[in-house]
């Protein structure tokens, strides 16, 4: 899918690859329990806008590799960051479900609710680092043969 020309992937991911590190950080802060009560909404919100990105910019990749022919040390880069986008996608729906767990135990008596806040801080850095990982990978394919 193309959108004035351009393919879908390269635009969405500029969505995932700002909201993936917000979210994360959100988690971080959402940890701290002082500021968990302030966090838990811009924390679903951010946790749903990267979850709803990284999977469109998955499947738009998908149909731009299958639109394109990718051999050699491309082909390399290209399995690299195929590789990394699935841990990617599996780990923000993880994140994303922790966090709506979290916020749906937020004002329930109870130790879970910091347990929950735990597993989101969690899950919020394996999205942050997998998020850096494929975009590093993805920018790589993108910037091949330019010198500078």
């Amino acid at each position: 899918m193309e959108i004035n020309g351009l393919p879908l992937h390269a635009l969405v991911v500029h969505a995932a690859v700002v909201f993936g590190p917000l979210s994360a950080l959100a988690g971080l802060a959402y940890a701290v329990p002082r500021w968990r009560a302030r966090m838990r909404w811009p924390l679903v919100a951010s946790v749903t806008i990267a979850l709803v990105s990284i999977w469109v910019a998955y499947f738009s990749g998908e149909q731009l590799e299958e639109a394109n022919t990718y051999g050699g040390p491309l082909g390399e880069l290209l399995e690299t960051h195929e590789e990394r986008a699935g841990i990617l996608r599996i780990s923000v729906t993880a994140f994303a479900v922790a966090t709506y767990v979290a916020a749906w135990l937020h004002s329930r008596p109870g130790r879970g609710g910091a347990v929950a806040a735990g597993v989101v801080a969690g899950l919020g850095v394996l999205t942050l680092v997998y998020t850096v990982l494929t975009g590093d990978a993805g920018a790589k394919i993108a910037w091949y043969g330019v010198n500078g």
